[in-house]
């Protein structure tokens, strides 16, 4: 009999695989149902959804494997880093969903909720306010009005499969709907800035890297209380709090 593994569990979701089956647990249902509509529009390869139960969904596991971990070494080739540009680039550029995603929050929206982070940041000894202040500042770049894509919205390195250098498959899709295209190349290469380059020879020009970097300090900020709450440390090498390190 197939071992049950948990991938991850917290109080809002929890992943389980038994062998080539993950179900994935959600008690909000409006998200799985984002998920699945977002899967269905994508133009780039997704898991097969083999059935629904609220609060569960069962999809199969795609083929290949990640290109690396936040906080670990990045593996594949120059070639594989530029297949998933290139698939990034093709989600971009697909028909806009009717849902705003993740990626989608307006600069006005993430301004206040990032002001208020940072003061919560700081005001509960968490990180030194002038590691918050610095990349308070780097973060305003990003807070700019830009053009909606197809955004995937929650493109952690971990979400991309590939098999030699194709893409085999993009998971998690919860997130997923209208927003910034940056937000999504920034949350990619998250912890793994060497990798940029490769990924912009398979995406394409026309890329404002100081957005993308304005997004590293943005999502990294917004994400350390989060973590830490929900039983994850940001503060493993190569992860958020490193990323917020490496702007000073």
């Amino acid at each position: 009999m197939d071992e049950v593994q948990v991938v991850v569990a917290h109080s809002e979701r929890a992943t389980l695989r038994v062998g080539d089956v993950f179900l994935k647990v959600d008690a909000d249902q409006a998200r799985i149902d984002a998920e699945v509509e977002a899967m269905s529009l994508a133009p780039v390869p997704t898991p097969e959804v083999l059935w629904r139960k609220p609060p569960v969904l069962a999809i199969a596991a795609v083929p290949g494997a990640t290109l690396g971990r936040l906080g670990g070494p990045s593996t594949g080739s120059p070639a594989a880093w530029a297949a998933a540009g290139a698939a990034i680039r093709e989600l971009h550029d697909a028909p806009l969903p009717r849902r705003s995603g993740q990626a989608g929050r307006s600069p006005v929206e993430l301004a206040a909720e990032l002001d208020a982070e940072c003061a919560l940041l700081v005001a509960n000894g968490l990180l030194p306010a002038e590691l918050v202040t610095r990349n308070r500042q780097v973060a305003e770049a990003a807070l700019r009005p830009w053009t909606p894509a197809f955004t995937h919205g929650d493109l952690q390195i971990a979400h991309v499969f590939v098999d030699g250098d194709e893409v085999t498959g993009i998971i998690d899709w919860s997130e997923a709907g209208r927003g910034d295209a940056l937000y999504d190349l920034a949350t990619f290469t998250l912890g793994h800035e060497e990798r940029l380059d490769d990924v912009l020879a398979g995406y394409g020009g026309g890329i404002d890297l100081e957005v993308v970097r304005a997004w590293w300090s943005l999502r990294s900020l917004l994400a350390v209380r989060w973590l830490i709450e929900h039983g994850f440390d940001p503060f493993t090498p190569g992860c958020e709090v490193d990323v917020l390190r490496s702007r000073m």
